[in-house]
């Protein structure tokens, strides 16, 4: 089996250089740039389609969160949580203090990524594992700086404060570009992807995720979501040029990252755009919006058989119009009613809202209670039971049990 795994990906690898090299012969340019926008040629990408990666992977079990992504009817409501991997488990804590590594260093080495990916799997009976991970991990790859000091969350201590600080950076202009970015600088996550599938086993899909543009975006400019919040509006405002020069090369990057996790074995894919507050709603429609358009376009050309998700934090505003853009599921943050879901977003499952506060200072009855509301509110079909926020780390692993279970008992029972 490794053999033939092997095989197959150097095959991709081959097909992959020759289709590109093909599109420097014939002089190919897939870059036109409508109102600041790249405009994709997705079949001469030289992306290979998921299948071949599929056929040496093992085969999935449990298909219950692909099934309610795509609108099937299902025999219970799956579930999952954000940053399920991580802080509030006990045994990641014990792993990193063993390996002596800190969270960054950690990202590193595909052999942690999937160990510490599978530990949530292997404690809760969750219908999914994601990617560990970071958000940041594609600005570094453009050449960022960032820094998780204690206690102040990952930070970028040197974000761009004027148009020439982009002379910093390394951010590509075209497809082939982007893709060797995301080959050269982020390898070792496409590994990790591979090596978890494996170890997986079928037991339940792999989700792949990246930011938004936007999101890096804020985070490269203003440094911290704790602080210079109003950088990345000024950053529009003042220099529209430049900022559209950095969002565009976002918008490539993030399409070939997400497109090379399917590569790779993702068998769902997420994308976060969690500074969705911290950006008006007439700019978020003429500055996130459409890159964001763009990205599930090109995937869903590129890969129609995998399901996105898509979780516009502070920005519910939206979710209709990422309806429209394609995404598969819409992730409900705690600023919309739940008994306006349905009316709003027909036809499409959502993903969430759960409040995870209840998790840290909650009991056993309590968190029961509120999975039956939010159940009984939401629908129990083309619904994936999540959080409205990811876990911060303070949660207590039996009250994130009892959250798993109820779920599971509500379907049940119900």
């Amino acid at each position: 089996h490794k053999a033939q795994f092997l095989v197959t990906m150097w095959m991709m690898v081959a097909q992959s250089l020759a289709l590109n090299a093909v599109d420097r012969l014939q002089g190919h340019n897939s870059r036109i740039v409508p109102l600041g926008l790249i405009a994709f040629d997705a079949s001469r990408s030289g992306i290979v389609k998921a299948s071949a990666v599929a056929e040496a992977l093992p085969k999935l079990q449990n298909d219950l969160m692909l099934r309610a992504a795509r609108g099937e009817s299902v025999e219970r409501v799956p579930v999952w949580l954000f940053r399920q991997a991580g802080r509030h488990l006990p045994e990641y804590h014990a792993y990193k203090e063993a390996r002596g590594k800190n969270f960054l260093e950690l990202l590193q080495d595909p052999q942690d990524v999937a160990e510490v990916t599978l530990q949530p799997v292997r404690r809760y009976p969750v219908d999914a594992a994601i990617l560990f991970s970071d958000i940041l991990v594609v600005a570094q790859a453009l050449g960022v700086q960032v820094e998780m000091p204690g206690g102040k969350g990952i930070t970028v201590p040197q974000p761009l404060r004027a148009p020439d600080d982009l002379t910093r950076l390394h951010l590509p202009t075209d497809l082939a570009e982007a893709q060797e970015v995301v080959t050269s600088k982020l390898p070792h996550v496409l590994d990790a992807v591979s090596l978890i599938r494996k170890e997986l086993d079928g037991r339940v899909p792999l989700i792949g995720f990246s930011a938004a543009p936007w999101t890096l975006f804020y985070y490269m400019v203003g440094g911290s979501s704790k602080a210079n919040q109003e950088e990345g509006e000024r950053w529009l405002s003042q220099h529209p040029t430049e900022s559209t020069k950095l969002l565009d090369a976002l918008s490539l990057v993030v399409v070939e990252y997400l497109s090379l996790q399917v590569e790779a074995g993702a068998q769902m894919l997420q994308v976060f755009e969690a500074m969705g507050a911290f950006i008006s709603p007439s700019s978020f429609d003429r500055c996130a919006l459409p890159y964001m358009q763009q990205i599930a376009q090109q995937l869903k050309a590129r890969h129609p058989e995998v399901p996105l998700m898509v979780f516009p934090r502070g920005a519910s505003y939206a979710l209709s119009s990422l309806q429209d853009a394609g995404y598969d599921v819409l992730t409900l943050d705690d600023s919309i009613a739940r008994d306006e879901v349905r009316t709003r977003l027909p036809g499409v499952c959502v993903q969430g809202n759960f409040d995870p506060k209840l998790l840290i200072d909650g009991d056993g009855p309590r968190v029961t209670a509120a999975v039956d509301e939010m159940i009984q509110a939401l629908g129990p079909e083309q619904l994936i039971a999540n959080l409205c926020e990811g876990l911060s780390g303070k949660e207590k692993p039996e009250l994130v049990a009892a959250f798993i279970d109820a779920v599971h008992e509500w379907s049940s029972e119900k």
